[in-house]
């Protein structure tokens, strides 16, 4: 039974209800709205903004939208106001959101599981060249952001999207975002399991439902069967990693609280082995456990990463089975180390009924709609019309026959996609930056595109496994905590006293492999300008200092100060 404001669920013997506010959790009996979020929350549900756009905001244009849908509700549907161009990023923090907001949005679309056929590519590209002028992202959750997006535009844009299957359906709120899955499902040679049949259910089910379309904020989703570990699992709300039961066979591993901005934790494990068939109702078990008992008091507590390190593991595995499930989970084994330190599916690999797929770099996850169509018409040309982002921000063409790969690789190459990419267009990605985004400090795209060349030049060869995460503020949209050098946007000194863009330094930090967070080096920071002379220095450093196979987080852990900065 859905859990709402208006119904609440009988506060359990153990958190009875007070006077107090508490963390306003419903569960608790907490249903007064305490911030303006909340409020704006119980007041309509962002779900039912999208009549507002299309039969008034449409037609009456930007300054004719209620605030409140402006830049809360309109958020349900993959939309937020970028950036007005000129504002720098020392006035992020200091001006009025109507003071940053341009009159146009940039428009997320979800890509679950990071499944695209070429027809659907093809349509994000002509929406790309003919409603956003031309721009497009591969995002690091496997979704394609577009900017420049005109209120009056976005029916239209949806009617497209729809029409061959695509939505921006709860693309951002307090909803439950993409799910992440991973990018060879159903195709690798040596997967354990294949999630698409539980992320399909997980939409049919939860997407669009009011059930669940008023969390306490965001909730982050992977499911993946791959022994490569690729969907970032550590670091998402709730992760199904697939792993070999010793009596009940491939299943997964259930991990839960996992996230990054300010604060940043990684994922716990329940210890519980989930089914495949089971996956869609223990996904609804833990949301519906975020809905009711999450924190709602405080923006920066109100993620589910919060409630889990409270509560620790065995009690949220408790609540979970007693009061949602109303039966016991089998307990199950940990995923295995990954075997590989690269988990992007980069290069020309082996599927299982023989054919190939070809993994391909762009950069920093940076395309334009007119090459997005171009890519649809190769994959269509090469390949059976099935295509794959990834968590890495890379994309993927499925089903290629051995006589059609060497054209395939040609094909991208000469639209500058790299299938033997260098460390460096492989390991780097961006998040959005001060072009677009209201939170951000700092430069990234460009910033990052620039670093990948300079590397390429001054370390030809340089060969080692290496992540480079370029972030425009303290949020980690590019996981800058997760990466071997991590970088995380501020204004900082230059050698004159000015004030100039620039990064605060992350050192070490890992997915997969020893998962944890980077080491920052006390007054690490660098000015943009000086960033590739950086970045040189201590790789170089790593070179001449690390032993047999020593990986850069591994050295980074133990070198000295001197040798990190």
């Amino acid at each position: 039974m859905a859990i709402t404001p208006e119904q609440p669920k009988a506060a359990p013997s153990h958190r009875k209800a007070g006077r107090h506010r508490g963390e306003g959790q419903w569960a608790a009996g907490h249903l007064t709205p305490l911030n303006g979020n909340e409020q704006t929350k119980k007041d309509d549900d962002g779900l039912n903004v999208r009549t507002r756009i299309e039969t008034i905001y449409a037609h009456r244009g930007f300054d004719s939208i209620d605030g409140a849908d402006l830049r809360g509700r309109m958020r349900w549907w993959g939309l937020y106001t970028q950036r007005k161009p000129g504002i720098d990023g020392g006035k992020t923090a200091v001006l009025e959101p109507e003071e940053l907001d341009d009159e146009f949005f940039m428009l997320r679309v979800r890509i679950d599981g990071g499944r695209l056929t070429t027809d659907q590519l093809r349509v994000i590209g002509e929406v790309s060249q003919e409603f956003a002028r031309g721009t497009a992202d591969i995002t690091d959750r496997q979704n394609i952001q577009l900017h420049w997006v005109r209120i009056e535009d976005v029916p239209e844009i949806w009617r497209r999207l729809e029409g061959v299957g695509l939505s921006t359906t709860e693309a951002c709120g307090d909803t439950p975002r993409v799910i992440l899955g991973s990018p060879v499902a159903g195709i690798a040679e040596d997967e354990i399991i294949d999630g698409t049949p539980a992320i399909e259910e997980i939409q049919r089910r939860v997407i669009g439902n009011k059930a669940f379309s008023n969390l306490p904020r965001k909730f982050k989703s992977a499911i993946s069967g791959s022994p490569l570990l690729d969907v970032a699992h550590e670091i998402n709300d709730i992760s199904f990693v697939g792993v070999v039961h010793p009596e009940h066979g491939p299943g997964f591993d259930l991990w839960v609280g996992g996230g990054l901005s300010t604060n940043p934790k990684i994922g716990v494990r329940l210890g519980a082995w989930v089914p495949l068939e089971d996956v869609p109702e223990v996904y609804e078990g833990v949301i519906s456990i975020f809905r009711d008992y999450g924190y709602r008091r405080l923006r920066n507590r109100a993620r589910l990463k919060f409630l889990v390190a409270d509560w620790g593991a065995e009690r949220f595995r408790e609540v979970l089975e007693r009061e949602y499930l109303l039966r016991t989970l089998i307990d199950g084994p940990a995923p295995e180390q990954p075997v590989s330190r690269w988990r992007d599916h980069v290069g020309v690999h082996r599927q299982q009924d023989g054919r190939f797929y070809v993994g391909f770099a762009p950069r920093v996850g940076r395309v334009d709609g007119t090459t997005l169509t171009k890519i649809a018409d190769l994959a269509q040309a090469h390949g059976s019309g099935r295509l794959r982002t990834t968590v890495e921000q890379k994309m993927i063409v499925l089903d290629v026959t051995e006589d059609q790969v060497e054209s395939l690789v040609a094909g991208l190459e000469a639209l500058d996609f790299q299938v033997n990419p260098s460390p460096f267009r492989r390991g780097t990605m961006a998040c959005t930056g001060i072009e677009f985004c209201k939170l951000a400090i700092v430069e990234t795209k460009a910033r990052g595109a620039a670093l990948i060349d300079e590397l390429e030049r001054r370390l030809p060869d340089f060969d080692e496994p290496i992540t480079i995460n370029v972030n425009g503020c303290p949020n980690a949209c590019a996981r800058i905590q997760t990466a071997d050098i991590g970088l995380k946007g501020q204004l900082v000194l230059n050698d004159d006293g000015e004030q100039v863009e620039g990064f605060q330094v992350h050192l070490g930090g890992a997915l997969g492999l020893d998962a944890g967070f980077g080491r920052k080096v006390r007054g690490l920071k660098v000015t943009s300008d000086e960033l590739p002379d950086y970045v040189e220095r201590v790789l170089t450093r790593y070179q001449a200092e690390r032993e047999d196979d020593e990986r850069f987080a591994t050295w980074a852990a133990r070198a000295s100060e001197e040798a990190l900065s």
